[in-house]
This record gives structure tokens, sequence and C-alpha cells, in this order.
């Protein structure tokens, strides 16, 4: 975050997340060896460059198995390229600018490439009503059947309606969501709601 008298910004993770690089690469190395033992299992060769003394392995028939897995490997390449080009975008990141010589608060996301790769919404301070704090329930645990809850920090404007200020892939505590929403409240000078 970078504040100065004037301005206020919010810089917003996309894709680019360590965990996001982590299983990518996960993805592609199972993938890659599945698509490895399909196709030296077509071209008749021994995947494990061992001596026929060592290692007594039967051979996998082509057609049943060996297909599924160079399919499956073939698969898995795809998602993993999915994922890779995902994180290479950055998509889902962007800054939230709250400025006042502006007069205006403009919310910048990165979408996937394409006519429409950026999202830019503008709302001028004079439509900002209050600063929310949305208290939602999530899903019932399946194992333990506890309920747990979560909080989003909103902007509530007369013709947009809600926008977000935070999401739960931040992964924030409900302290750090209300002081964020409080530091915003105060900056634009709007009443801080609980609904």
């Amino acid at each position: 975050m970078e504040l100065s008298d004037d301005r206020m910004v919010y810089f917003v993770r996309g894709a680019q997340r360590k965990s996001n690089f982590f299983w990518a690469f996960l993805v592609f190395v199972g993938s890659l060896g599945l698509f490895v033992v399909g196709i030296f299992n077509y071209l008749g060769m021994d995947f494990l460059f061992f001596s026929e003394e060592l290692i007594q392995i039967p051979a996998i028939p082509f057609i049943p198995q060996g297909a599924t897995l160079a399919f499956y490997g073939l698969v898995g390449i795809c998602i993993s390229s999915y994922l890779l080009c995902i994180v290479f975008w950055d998509v889902g990141g962007g800054y939230d600018i709250m400025d006042k010589t502006a007069n205006e608060v403009s919310f910048f996301r990165w979408g996937f490439p394409g006519l429409n790769r950026d999202t830019l919404i503008r709302v001028p301070m004079e439509e900002i009503k209050s600063i929310r704090l949305q208290i939602a329930k999530k899903e019932q645990d399946l194992f333990t059947g506890n309920v747990g809850y979560y909080i989003i920090a909103c902007i509530d404007t007369e013709k947009n309606g809600l926008i977000p200020l935070t999401r739960l892939e931040d992964n924030l505590y409900v302290q750090q969501t209300v002081d964020k929403a409080a530091e915003i409240s105060r900056f634009l000078g709007v009443p801080l709601l609980n609904s």
C-alpha cells in the first residue's frame, strides 16, 4: 500500500504466487513423466535404463495402459501450460486507487489476453455512500461439522452497488480486514457500516 495526503494505492496480488508456481511445476513434472512412459512404451523401449538382470518388470501393453498414460500425460502438460500462462499474465492482479485530486476511486485488474484484457472501474467520490463490512458464513466442514465465517470489506456506491475491496484469496484475519476498511473510510471521509 502507498499512502500520501491525497492518494491511497492498494496493490492486489493476482496469480503470481509461489503456490501457483509450485502446483504448475508439480503438474508439469508428473505429466511429463506419464507422457514419456507412454511414448517409450509405444516405441517398445524400456523407460528404466537398467539391465534385464537387475529388474524383472513385465512389459506394459501399449493399447490400454500405454495409450492411457500418454493421454493423461498430454492432458496434464496442457493443464500445467494453462496454469503457467495464468501466472505469467498475472490474471486477477491490479490495484485500487483512491485519488482525492482526481476525485475518483479506480479499480484496475488484469485478465486474459484479448480485446478486454484489462478491467477498469472508475467511481466518482460523490457516489460513494459508505464502506461496508459483509459477514458471511462459509460452508460447513464435511468432517468436523464446524462452521466458519469470513468478512469482506466493500465500497457501497449509488450506481455500481457493492464493490469488494478484499478477497477471500487474500487470507486476511478479521482484524486486518476491519483495519483496512477503517483506513479507507477515514481517507474517503465516509462512514464504516456493518451489515
